[in-house]
């Protein structure tokens, strides 16, 4: 249940590369982090740079991914890489479809590039600011045709929206599907709009909400569908013909798409439906994303004139000094001294990274049509980003060295920490309890984050190299916090840092104490219904006779019979949770859950109450008042969680 650990089912906004965040990391599928046995192979030691020329980068690419892609059970994958407003070399990798051994063709083959299909939305957005028809900071309500409500007074803007500081909490129902029996963008935007829990600028949280809505403005101030729009404006500009935002694709592009995979060796899966369809929709060749990078950075043309292309790649807001920026749509990748500007994406099957590295005047696109073994893709993605940088843009890599503070500010920073990407005021809020981020310190009083680890899966070990700010000993990552007042009030992971943080969990939330009570809580449910039927057979085997009257004997059998509907109604949260983690909403169901649950958690508490008073008044043996204090405990336990995290709670949106 990948919607469990990470906290919500969405578009990945695209971790890319070196961004292996936790499980709460965003890209349109939270991305895996890496784990022990999903191996790439590493680039040798370099002794000096290596020449960026076609010859040199394919010679890396075949030492680098047919083994990849084995080693990690990935079916196929396209590279391009870009240089100086041409294409440096573009390859295909293993199969776009397995079954019928097609290759990939890295000019025709279309793979689905997730949320990098974002970047089509915000070039369109720019668009429409030169026209003139669009203003970066006036209050989108003027140009929708329904209401954003306001947050404290304060509207959201499309600077908001692209600098993903909108403030919406996050949003899956019905991401993606699997039929084209999907809502209109416009239908997909009106039936539910997620709660504004941030003051609009204010704090990273990537939403495809927010992102959609920016297509839906385009498409409403141009006059034209965005599909329409997209393919006018930017596709037949640059002549990109294996190109679409049409769900499902044109006929003539069918057979040009590869298909996706959870493993390569596995089935082959169907073309995925994406009802926000401006946040990630598109399908693309390798040779026509070419295209695309090469006019961003060949100044923007023939999509958008210099100036407004410099305004859209500059930095646009600053999550903590010294962190990687948000720029108007791309997010900034510092590695070896450059900066690149890139977004990445997933769909449940394909994976997908752009990087431009605009003072080389290069770029490098990465898209895989499988999750792989142990998450493979991961690790891969990573490694490609990285070994690129080194082999061509290297630079002196020496130890950090370590501030005195380090053991001290590690203290401080110790604590539990929920992500700003999470549903909030809804019942899939529950996630928000199962992947809360634990910070600590290690046996030798240094910064631990168990969350982020290397590519192969091992803790990493942080050095503290400029106050509250901490460097990754294995590759360069930064671990960051802001402090007030001498309070630790938000976490930053670099990589990330852009597109979501982590925030201190107020106490009455927090796992670290709340989740071991629940353990204990279902530890005594699970008893106590088990310990009806257990005691109706030992009697049964031994002869005994239940001496039970009045008030106990109702007791004896309303108590175990309430463990028993608890136990029922986790059990439908859980299926609503496998139903959600293969994008199919049951709002059947969920309403069952939440009015069954407003009557069974209050309820349990009640009974178990009587049950303990009972208990005490009739004096029974020390065994019989202990449990039934432990039982009303748990009863009490599960009910905060339920109402801390909205178990508790009315409408199936999420």
């Amino acid at each position: 249940m990948k919607y469990l650990a990470a906290g919500a089912l969405a578009l990945a906004g695209g971790v890319t590369v070196a961004q292996q965040a936790p499980l709460d990391a965003p890209s349109l599928l939270p991305q895996p982090a890496a784990r022990p046995g999903a191996v790439v192979p590493i680039a040798p030691v370099l002794d000096g740079q290596h020449m960026l020329t076609k010859q040199d980068a394919d010679a890396w690419l075949d030492g680098f991914l047919p083994y990849a892609l084995a080693r990690g059970d990935v079916a196929g994958a396209v590279v391009v890489i870009v240089k100086d407003g041409q294409v440096l070399t573009q390859r295909g990798f293993g199969y776009a479809d397995v079954a019928k051994r097609r290759p990939v063709d890295p000019a025709t083959t279309l793979f689905r590039p997730g949320s990098v299909s974002k970047l089509y939305t915000w070039t369109a957005v720019m668009q429409q600011v030169e026209a003139g028809k669009l203003n970066l900071d006036a209050d989108i309500n003027q140009y929708l045709d329904f209401k954003i409500p306001p947050f404290d007074g304060k509207p959201i803007t499309l600077r908001n929206i692209m600098t993903h500081t909108a403030g919406f909490e996050e949003a899956g129902r019905d991401l993606i599907g699997k039929s084209d029996n999907i809502p209109t963008l416009e239908v997909a935007l009106k039936r539910w709009t997620p709660h504004r829990v941030y003051a609009p600028g204010s704090t990273p949280a990537y939403s495809n909400y927010a992102t959609a809505l920016a297509g839906y403005i385009v498409q409403r101030v141009s006059g034209m569908p965005f599909d329409d729009y997209i393919e006018r404006n930017i596709f037949q500009r640059l002549g990109m013909k294996y190109a679409s935002f049409r769900q499902p694709l044109p006929a003539a592009l069918q057979p040009h798409m590869a298909t996706g995979y959870q493993l390569g060796s596995g089935e082959g899966k169907p073309f995925e439906i994406v009802s926000v369809a401006p946040a990630g929709s598109s399908s693309i060749s390798g040779a026509d994303m070419a295209k695309f990078m090469i006019a961003h950075l060949n100044d923007g043309g023939p999509l958008l004139k210099p100036e407004t292309t410099k305004l859209m790649h500059s930095p646009a807001n600053e999550p903590l000094p010294g962190l990687n920026h948000m720029m108007l749509g791309f997010y900034e990748e510092k590695i070896n001294g450059i900066s690149a500007i890139a977004h990445g994406g997933d769909t449940r099957w394909f994976h997908s990274d752009l990087s431009l590295f605009p003072s080389k005047n290069v770029g490098i696109y990465i898209s895989l049509n499988s999750m792989g073994k142990d998450g493979a893709v991961g690790p891969i993605r990573n490694s490609f980003f990285k070994q690129f940088a080194d082999r061509y843009f290297p630079a002196p890599k020496p130890a950090p060295k370590e501030l005195a503070t380090a053991k001290a500010h590690a203290a401080q920073v110790a604590g539990t920490y929920g992500t700003s990407r999470a549903p909030v005021e809804n019942w899939a809020a529950m996630m928000g309890f199962l992947s809360q981020m634990d910070v600590g310190t290690d046996k030798d009083g240094k910064l631990s984050v168990p969350a982020f680890k290397t590519i192969g899966g091992a803790p990493r070990k942080w050095v503290e190299v400029s106050p509250y700010v901490w460097q990754s000993t294995e590759d360069g990552d930064q671990f960051a916090a802001r402090v007030e007042n001498g309070k630790v009030t938000r976490v930053f992971y670099g990589p990330v840092a852009p597109i979501m943080v982590w925030d201190p969990v107020p106490w009455y939330k927090n796992s670290a104490w709340l989740k071991p009570l629940a353990i204990g809580a279902l530890a005594i449910l699970v008893l106590t219904a088990l310990a009806w039927p257990v005691g109706a057979i030992n009697r049964k085997r031994y002869g005994a006779k239940l001496e039970l009257t009045g008030r106990d004997l109702a007791l004896h059998r309303v108590v175990p019979a309430c463990a028993w509907a608890m136990l029922g109604l986790l059990g439908s949260w859980v299926a609503v949770v496998v139903i959600a983690s293969d994008y199919v909403t049951s709002a059947g169901l969920i309403w069952f859950n939440q009015i069954a649950g407003l009557l069974l958690f209050f309820g349990f508490v009640g009974v178990a109450g009587w049950n303990a008073w009972l208990a005490f008044r009739n004096k029974r043996g020390w065994f019989g008042r202990l449990w039934s204090v432990l039982l009303l405990g748990a009863a009490v336990v599960m009910l905060w969680v339920a109402l801390a995290f909205h178990l508790i709670s009315f409408g199936a949106n999420w």
